[in-house]
């Protein structure tokens, strides 16, 4: 029995995927900075979990680690 794999290679499984990844990372930064006890206010969450950038989330997974504030993820931008 063969298995039909071709949705895999349409572009809305693509998206699907690409908005999971995203999902994750966002869930990851919200992770980091709650462990470390940095508090998260409500405009910082939503423009991490609105994010959907995968190379900025990246980024921003990165920083989550060193920053102080969860503003001082988006300081290096304009």
């Amino acid at each position: 029995m063969s298995v039909d794999l071709s949705f895999f290679r349409f572009e809305t499984s693509q998206r699907l995927r690409a908005e999971g990844r995203s999902e994750g990372h966002a869930e990851d930064i919200l992770l980091i900075l709650e462990s470390r006890g940095i508090e998260i206010p409500e405009a910082a969450r939503e423009r991490i979990t609105t994010c959907t950038n995968l190379e900025t989330l990246r980024a921003w997974v990165i920083r989550a680690v060193h920053v102080e504030t969860a503003e001082d993820l988006f300081a290096d931008e304009a």
